[in-house]
């Protein structure tokens, strides 16, 4: 816990991938899916899926359980996996509580040692109720250590969550403006650590000398125990003995009396009451807690918030920080582990079937969790000058590193290689272009096409690449490396036949054209990529593929060309914009949605000429031949009117092949029918762009616009058709993608939080985060702007941040180390304090001589010394924000150092947003934002710097079409078996990734709905509190996907009695969403039904009152006044107010409540009927209460009052209403009707799979139709 470092985490991804259909508002934090092997057209990876649920069943039927028996305990039963490896079951009983103080131990079957990394299945004679003894080994050093690392982990207690009672906190109040920052990380105050030992240290006195080692003597260790009693003891290869050392004698023989053991725990336990007492109490809670906290996480995420942590002994931390360069996994056989080996060697494994295919993902995505934790550990090592470099005699930002089998290099422009490209602009854009390319190929996984290992690191400042080494290439000059592609962006360039063949396989899923350049000799030189892959056979015989900053083909948007003219929708916008570098890249994503929007333009044309065809087929062959030359001459102006035409919804994520493949067919068959059907489809290729005459098949050419790149003479004309199709992908992007964007978030089917989740909503799109200033342009120019207030606050609160964390990125290239935390406290106090006169605090004084300390301290900021950062005031950060805003973004913050105010942002979102770009960690307290008299921020305050990491993220393809598959079958109404595949597809989840990984919380998340829906709520509680777990342990506890698993559990709680539990997970949510986002969001609407709705049913009407009259305020505002949303509202606050006999308001509000109804759905409709019967039945209670009141009035005391009926709301009236606002909705069926349901459901699966619905119909139905209905 020394980092507080809490769990792991890609920040690529985000959210759930799947399931946004279940959720009510959820879609803006779903993850899409990027394209799987389905997509490429990888028949390995596909198999048919009857096939894959047979395979699957066989696996995760044969689990078996085992007998362990340790020395002095009872056997116990094991469930293990024939996949599983010994070493795990090693694991299991270092967690044990009961085995855990083993110190060397080998596992044995009828008394054969098991290896530790052999598969399960591969033991001869292990079966069901096979018994495993423990047997206790001779100790050794890495025992030892290993050992030393587990107990010092037990030795403190973490935190624990302290217990709070239904009364909300003021601050989570609707309308409170106080935003503390202490309970996002809860302490409990009374807790006390048990301290098992004071001090537990190896001694001084290691290693011991030669005619010890012939004894038996691995290591001395030094221990103070907690009655201050200070102790030596030998630990040899027979166990641990005290000895007669002291601190200045050393006296290895026993001490008096003489105690052998062979665990230090036991030993420990005889010497130290208090030692048994606590260590034993400490592995019961241990124990008891939950085994998602301890569970390691694959990738590593760090907390922008910390509490001030006492800094502990630990001898092992203090000898591994200075002498061992490796982390712990790297202590195997050879030491040193070759990554590039280990990646390319895990993709070269079998993948025929569906076990090897698990066994290869397993492998690639464990290999990689590895590589990017030791890329990171080198990264910093690094930038923190613990690395030394391979040219040390180069400037500073030239140097280039090695560091256990990895290569790493600055993101700067060394020996001016991008100076027509941007310079360090240019340096520092590519290698993330570069990732995403080597995220591309990897995704394709073409056999014999092999990619480095690639982790971008952001820290310090400072972008480093960390690479794989290509085994040979540090022994050649590049120029004798390099056999195909260019390493002088085009000058030279030179191609070979198998990289063409490789390369052509990839080509139409990446949508890449071969094209021919011209090389310095004026020779055509063929190409199946940009002229800046590189393409390098390894002395391992391997074809590797390295530099791929320009996969994707340009951005016309931001890369102004002279001579060239944009279309008309990117200069309405006032494109092109002068980007500072010349490598901006179209996503992935975007040219998908192009190819799918120009797809679905080419089937209408070609479906119009078809008709048109067969409408003049009776006339004579004259009219005929004049009706096709004039539709020849038409198609183009018909092309351009229908692209006009399209929809905005084009889908986003399109199978591109499968589209090729559906209309390969499809023309087959009329070219077979009539040849002029063949110039029909002509006409439909060159409308839209594609490079065939014969089939639709768009691809880009990324070399299109490299400077010093040229092309044959015999090429013109195809070059002209690829530069009108970069400027339509430009256009496109624009035209279509933004304002689909805008129109989504106005939908409210994508509901962004924060700048992470805007950020991944706007890549599903294709949108490049330059264009944000563009997309707040959109949404401050929309008609209903004040529907999209909270999207232009996010958008805007990203814009500040994001242009700060670039100037604070060259900010902190000039802090000498000594001085770091007193640059980024002066920095943030720059940014958010109110405090007018922020003069940094310089560092140091504490070690300046006597001598030295009055000039010192009248030394003026600036004044040398490396000081120039201290001379930053916040009038001067806020103007370079604003001119970076223009210059990159090319939005105008008006009145920026007014920015907080004008446009309502909170100042502790923008801190957690900047902390988390740019890696600052702070002590967890509450800052004073507003004060003028002292600055918010001191030096003690920065806690440390963590490092940004980008990196793939392999995929487990399997375990996500069985997902699918599961949806699918919801989707029609199964939900047993769609339940059944989807525990099938967490169970293969388990399989490639472990336990945490944010798909499995997706997983997890939608088995819980699944349970709910089908009735078995203990079992719904139990999947999705191990979703928030997880949410918080992969993700980050403020995430806005924990938010919406911790209202999720909120549901599921109260449907199991939970009240109390229910309300604290409410009133959390809640806190954690002001924080994120602040109470001005839509989806705190629906957050503040919740809590209103709880509330109402344990009798707090006051309370429940003002939660449930924000949610109507919000709802008002966001889904506009006449909404069903807002009818809805009006209906939960008339019942609260029909609890308190208020009647009068009750009737105000239902009656809103109905007029909208009657508007929106008419008066037949149930809703405005079951409203009309409440009006009537509240209007009853009020004249009721009127004539009581009456009589009261006339008769005094004496008045005969009839009692009136005040009646507290049932629990199952609140949950049905709870189900209701989280878009869940039991709808009762006779016989009968679920009889027509089923055949109804049949019927359109039967037409499915004849193919009779067209593929926009026969995508995933609508869960409205089915029983129960969730939207």
């Amino acid at each position: 816990m020394h980092n507080w470092k809490s769990g792991a985490w890609d920040p690529e991804y985000c959210c759930e991938p799947w399931g946004a259909w279940m959720m009510n508002g959820d879609a803006g934090h779903d993850q899409a899916e990027e394209a799987d092997s389905k997509q490429y057209g990888n028949a390995d990876a596909d198999p048919a899926e009857d096939a894959n649920e047979q395979e699957v069943i066989v696996i995760q039927d044969t689990g078996f359980t085992v007998k362990i028996q340790a020395p002095g305990t009872e056997p116990f039963d094991l469930q293990v996996s024939p996949q599983e490896m010994v070493q795990e079951i090693h694991q299991v009983l270092m967690d044990r509580e009961d085995t855990c103080h083993r110190t060397c131990f080998s596992l044995q079957l009828d008394g054969n040692v098991l290896d530790n990394f052999a598969e399960l299945k591969s033991i001869e004679g292990l079966q069901e109720g096979s018994l495993l003894k423990v047997v206790e080994e001779p100790g050794s050093i890495r025992c030892l250590k290993w050992f030393l690392v587990d107990t010092g982990k037990h030795k403190k207690k973490g935190n624990e969550l302290e217990q709070i009672d239904c009364t909300p906190p003021e601050h989570i109040l609707p309308g409170s403006k106080e935003r503390p920052l202490v309970p996002l990380q809860p302490q409990n105050k009374d807790w006390k650590p048990m301290q098992c030992l004071k001090v537990l240290t190896m001694s001084g006195w290691n290693p011991p000398p030669g005619n010890r080692k012939m004894h038996g003597d691995l290591m001395y260790l030094y221990i103070v125990t907690v009655e201050d009693r200070h102790v030596s003891i030998t630990a040899s290869t027979r166990g641990f003995y005290l000895n007669q050392s002291t601190t200045y004698v050393f006296n290895p023989k026993p001490a008096n009396p003489s105690i052998l053991s062979h665990s230090l725990v036991e030993l420990l336990s005889q010497i130290s009451a208090a030692f048994k007492k606590n260590f034993t109490a400490l592995q019961k809670k241990r124990v008891q807690r939950n085994p998602f906290e301890r569970i390691a996480t694959p990738f590593q995420v760090y907390s922008w918030t910390a509490p001030q942590i006492d800094h502990a002994m630990d001898c092992v931390r203090a000898e591994d920080a200075y002498t061992s360069r490796l982390g712990y996994e790297e202590h195997i056989p050879g030491q040193t582990r070759d990554w590039n080996e280990e990646l390319q060697t895990t993709r070269e494994l079998s993948r025929k079937n569906l076990p090897e295919r698990l066994l290869r993902e397993r492998a690639i995505f464990k290999v990689h969790s590895d590589f990017a934790g030791a890329a990171t550990r080198g990264a910093m090592a690094v930038i923190d000058g613990n690395v030394m470099a391979i040219n040390p005699g180069e400037e500073t930002r030239m140097q280039m590193f090695i560091w256990n089998n990895i290569f790493f290099s600055l993101g700067f422009d060394v020996r001016d290689h991008y100076r027509e490209l941007g310079g360090d602009a240019a340096a520092h854009a590519a290698p993330t272009n570069d990732l995403n390319g080597v995220r591309a190929y990897s995704a394709v996984d073409v056999e014999g096409l092999y990619t480095l290992g690639t982790v971008v690191v952001d820290y310090r400042g400072y972008r480093v690449t960390a690479q794989s080494i290509i085994p040979g290439i540090l022994e050649r000059e590049q120029e004798q490396s390099v056999i195909y592609g260019s390493i002088d962006f085009g000058k030279t360039v030179v191609s070979h036949p198998k990289y063409l063949e490789l390369l052509e396989k990839t080509s139409r899923p990446l949508k890449v054209q071969h094209h021919a350049v011209l090389n310095e000799k004026d020779t055509s030189v063929e190409l199946c990529s940009s002229v800046e892959c590189k393409g390098i056979i390894g002395n391992d015989g391997r074809h590797y593929i390295l530099d791929l900053l320009r996969t994707f083909p340009p951005d016309l948007n931001y890369l102004p060309v002279e001579g060239e003219e944009l279309a008309p929708e990117s200069q309405k916008l006032g494109f092109p914009c002068q980007h500072r570098h010349r490598l901006a890249c179209l996503r992935q994503e975007l040219i998908e949605a192009f190819v799918e929007h120009r797809y679905l333009l080419f089937m209408k044309m070609a479906a119009l000429q078809l008709m048109q065809q067969k409408a003049n087929k009776d006339k004579t062959a004259a009219l005929h031949d004049t009706s096709t030359a004039d539709a020849e001459s038409e198609s183009k102006p018909q092309a351009l009117e229908a692209s006009e035409k399209v929809p905005d919804g084009t889908p986003t994520s399109p199978t591109s092949s499968e589209s090729t493949l559906t209309l390969d067919d499809a023309e087959a068959m009329t070219v077979s029918e009539n040849p002029k059907s063949r110039e029909m489809v002509l006409n439909a290729c060159k409308a839209v762009g594609s490079i065939s005459n014969t089939s639709f098949d768009i691809r880009f050419n990324p070399d299109i616009f490299s400077p010093g790149v040229r092309f044959p003479d015999d090429s013109t004309e195809d070059i002209q058709k690829q530069k009108q199709l970069l400027k339509d992908a430009a256009a496109f992007l624009v035209s279509f993608q933004a304002p689909s964007f805008v129109k989504d978030c106005l939908d409210h089917s994508s509901l962004p939080m924060d700048g992470a989740t805007m950020t991944e909503a706007l890549h599903q799109r294709g949108i490049n985060m330059r264009y944000l200033g563009t997309v707040l342009e959109f949404v401050d120019n929309m008609p209903a702007k004040a529907q999209l207030e909270h999207i232009y606050r996010i958008g805007i609160s990203e814009l500040i941040t994001r242009c700060a964390k670039h100037i604070f990125k060259t900010y902190l290239q000039g802090v000498e180390l000594s001085a770091l935390s007193a640059a980024v406290s002066h920095f943030l106090n720059c940014l958010l304090s109110s405090f007018p006169d922020a003069v940094a605090h310089l560092p140091a004084d504490e070690l300046v001589s006597r001598r030295k300390s009055r000039k010192r301290r009248n030394r003026v900021p600036g004044g040398g010394d490396n000081t120039a950062w201290a001379s930053l005031t916040p009038s001067e950060l806020w103007k370079n924000i604003n001119s970076e805003a223009q210059s990159y973004y090319h939005s105008n913050l008006e009145s920026v150092d007014q920015a907080v105010e004008k446009y309502g942002l909170q100042k502790i979102t923008l801190l957690r947003e900047i902390s988390i770009k740019t890696g600052i960690q702070i002590l967890i307290k509450e800052y004073n934002f507003d004060s003028r008299h002292k600055p918010a921020f001191t030096e003690e305050d920065i806690l440390n710097i963590f490092p940004v990491v980008k990196h793939v993220n392999p995929k487990a393809s399997d375990a996500f079409h069985f997902f699918q598959s599961g949806q699918a079958k919801v989707q029609q109404g199964f939900l047993k078996e769609g339940c059944e595949l989807i525990n099938e597809a967490l169970n293969l989840f388990n399989n490639v990734y472990g336990a945490m990984h944010v798909e499995i919380c997706a997983c997890l998340r939608l088995l819980a709905r699944l349970n709910y829906i089908m009735g078995d709520h203990p079992e719904a509680l139990s999947n999705q509190q191990k979703a928030v777990l997880m949410s918080e342990r992969v993700l980050g506890i403020e995430h806005p996907n924990t938010v919406q698993e911790y209202m999720h559990l909120a549901l599921y709680c109260f449907a199991n009695g939970q009240l109390s539990t229910a309300l604290k997970l409410l009133y959390r949510a809640r806190y954690l969403m002001l924080v994120v986002c602040g109470e001005d969001h839509p989806e705190m609407a629906l957050l503040d039904s919740n809590i209103g709705l709880v509330l109402h049913g344990v009798m707090e009407y006051d309370l429940s009152l003002r939660f449930l009259e924000n949610a109507l305020a919000n709802n008002s505002k966001y889904h506009g006044p006449r909404s069903l949303k807002v009818a809805l509202s009006h209906h939960l606050v008339a019942r609260v107010y029909e609890s308190k006999a208020e009647f009068r308001s009750a009737l105000q509000h239902e009656k809103e409540g109905y007029t909208i109804y009657k508007n929106q759905v008419g008066e037949a409709h149930e809703k405005t009927k079951e409203s009309s019967e409440y009006l009537k039945y509240l209007t009853q209670q009020a004249v009721a209460l009127q004539r009581t009141m009456n009589e009261i009035y006339k008769n005094g005391s004496n008045a005969s009052i009839m009692p009136l009926k005040f009646t507290a709301p049932s629990m199952a009236s609140v949950l049905e209403q709870l189900n209701i606002i989280n878009g869940i909705i039991f709808i009762p069926l006779s016989q009968k009707d679920l009889e027509n349901l089923k055949a109804e459901v049949q019927r359109r699966q039967l037409m499915q799979d004849s193919g009779k619905i067209e593929e926009q119909q026969g995508g995933q139905l609508e869960l409205d139709d089915k029983l129960p209905v969730d939207d």
